[in-house]
C-alpha cells in the first residue's frame, strides 16, 4: 500500500481518491530513494508509473520543508507539448488538496501569458526545453534555489536535438539540487554523458530491458508491395481487427495526413497528429481522443513517447520506424499495465532489411502474416543477406535494480 511511503495526509487522500492500490514496481523502486533525496538515473517502461514515482516524492519534499528562496522549486523536463500536458494534469490530480502551484510552460502557447504564469513563483514547473530557454533569456524563470530538477524521455529530448537547451536550463538551476533522469530505453553514449553532467553518484535503477518490456505484446508483419497497398491493407485491418482504440504511426507529417484523409474517405473518423499542427490543433486532437470521439489516431513519432492513452490494443507500423528504440516506444502505447496488445507492421521491398535488424534489437522474430484478400506480389527478399545491429541499439548490459556509476562532474551537493 502506498502507506508504506508516509507521505503528507493531503497526497494519502488524493491517492485515494485516484483509486491507487498497490505501488507499481516503478514506484516501490523509486520511491523510497526519491525520499532520500539521492539522484536517480532509472530506466522503465512507459506505462508502468512512473511519473507519480517521481512527482509523489517530489510533491512530499514541497510540502514537508519550508522554502526560504525564491523562483521554482521543482521542474520537471519534457520533451514534447503532449507529455507535458499529461505530467500537468498528472501533477494537478496529485495536488487537489494543497495549495502548491504547477504551471506549464510549452512551445505554441502564448508567450506573454507565460511569463505572467511565471511571475507568482509557483512551485512547480513542468516545461518543454525550447520555450523555457526563450523565458530564461528574458528574465522570466528562476531556478537559482531550485529542489529537484527531473528530466523525463531524456533519451528522446537528445534525439529531439534539445541537448544544448538542456545544458543551458541544467546550467541555471541551483547546483545543490536533487536530480532525476528517466529514460524508457537502454541507455546510448549521448545519455551517459547527460547523466554524468547532470547527475552526483546517482543509483541507478533499471527495471526492465527492451524485450521483457515487449513481453506482452505480439509482433506481426504484413508485406506490401507500395504505399497505395499499404492503405488497403490499413483499411482492411482497421475494419477486421478487434480492438479498442488503434494508433497508426507513420514517418513524415505528409504520410500521416495522406493517411487520415485516406480513411475519413472511406468513412472512417480518424484524429491526426504531428509537430506541423499549431497547439490548438494538438489540444482539440487530444481532447477528442480522451473523449472517445474516435477510436484510430494516426500520428508521427510525436505520439510515441510519454503519452499514457487508455484502451489502445492496436498499434499499426504503417512506415516501420527508422531506429529499433523507435519501434520499442511506438510500440509501447500498447501492452500498457499488463495487458495484452498487438502491434502490425506493414513491410515494403525497401523496409525488410530495416524490420531484420529491429527483431535482432529485440533479439525475437516477428509472425509473418498474410491477409488473402489482399495478397500482393511481394513475398521478401529472394536471399536473406545478414546486416547489422539495428539503428539505435547499443551493446546491451546486464540488468539489475542498483549498480554503480561514476561520479558526475558538478560538485556534490551541501548537507541540507
Amino acid at each position: 500500500m502506498f502507506s508504506q511511503f508516509e507521505l503528507h495526509k493531503s497526497l494519502q487522500l488524493a491517492i485515494q481518491e485516484l483509486g491507487y492500490q498497490q505501488p507499481t514496481p516503478v514506484q516501490e523502486a523509486v520511491i523510497p530513494l526519491a525520499l532520500e533525496q539521492a539522484d536517480l538515473r532509472i530506466t522503465a517502461e512507459t506505462g508502468s508509473g512512473k511519473t507519480a514515482a517521481f512527482l509523489l516524492p517530489i510533491l512530499q519534499q514541497l510540502l514537508s520543508r519550508r522554502f526560504s528562496g525564491c523562483g521554482a522549486r521543482a521542474l520537471v523536463l519534457v520533451p514534447t507539448r503532449e507529455l507535458a500536458a499529461q505530467v500537468y494534469a498528472h501533477c494537478r490530480e496529485l495536488t487537489r488538496h494543497t495549495n502548491l502551484k504547477q504551471v506549464l510552460i510549452t512551445g505554441g502557447d502564448n508567450f506573454g501569458l507565460q511569463m505572467k504564469l511565471l511571475e507568482p513563483q509557483p512551485e512547480v514547473v513542468i516545461a518543454t526545453p525550447g520555450r523555457l530557454v526563450k523565458l530564461l533569456d528574458q528574465g522570466s524563470a528562476d531556478f537559482s534555489h531550485l529542489e529537484v530538477l527531473v528530466l523525463d524521455e531524456a533519451d528522446r529530448m537528445l534525439d529531439m536535438g534539445f541537448s544544448d537547451a538542456v545544458m543551458t536550463i541544467v546550467g541555471q538551476c541551483s547546483p545543490n539540487r536533487q536530480s532525476i533522469l528517466l529514460s524508457a530505453t537502454l541507455a546510448n553514449k549521448r545519455l551517459h554523458g547527460l547523466a554524468e553532467a547532470v547527475l552526483t553518484e546517482p543509483e541507478v535503477i533499471t527495471l526492465s530491458t527492451v524485450q521483457e518490456r515487449h513481453s506482452t505484446i505480439r509482433h506481426q508483419v504484413v508485406l506490401a508491395d507500395d504505399v497505395e497497398h499499404k492503405l488497403k491493407l490499413l483499411s482492411w485491418l482497421l475494419a477486421n481487427e478487434g480492438y479498442q482504440r488503434c494508433i497508426v504511426f507513420a514517418n513524415s507529417r505528409e504520410h500521416a495526413d495522406r493517411i487520415g484523409g485516406y480513411l475519413v474517405t472511406n468513412g472512417r473518423r480518424v484524429g491526426v497528429l504531428h509537430g506541423e499542427k499549431d497547439q490548438a490543433q494538438r489540444n482539440r486532437v487530444m481532447s477528442l481522443l480522451y473523449a472517445k470521439a474516435f477510436d484510430v489516431l494516426v500520428a508521427t513519432d510525436v505520439a510515441a513517447r510519454g503519452l499514457d492513452i487508455e484502451g489502445v490494443d492496436l498499434v499499426i507500423n504503417f512506415d516501420m520506424p527508422r531506429r529499433g528504440d523507435g519501434y520499442v516506444h511506438r510500440t509501447g502505447r500498447t501492452g500498457r499495465a499488463g495487458h495484452e496488445g498487438l502491434a502490425i507492421s506493414l513491410i515494403s521491398p525497401l523496409e525488410w532489411n530495416l524490420m531484420a535488424s529491429i527483431e535482432r534489437y529485440l533479439c525475437q522474430r516477428f509472425e509473418r502474416r498474410g491477409i488473402k484478400e489482399l495478397r500482393g506480389s511481394y513475398s521478401g527478399p529472394k536471399k536473406l543477406k545478414a546486416s547489422g545491429k539495428a539503428a539505435g541499439s547499443k551493446k546491451r548490459k546486464k540488468d539489475g535494480k542498483k549498480t554503480a556509476v561514476s561520479k558526475a562532474r558538478r560538485p556534490k551537493k551541501s548537507a541540507s
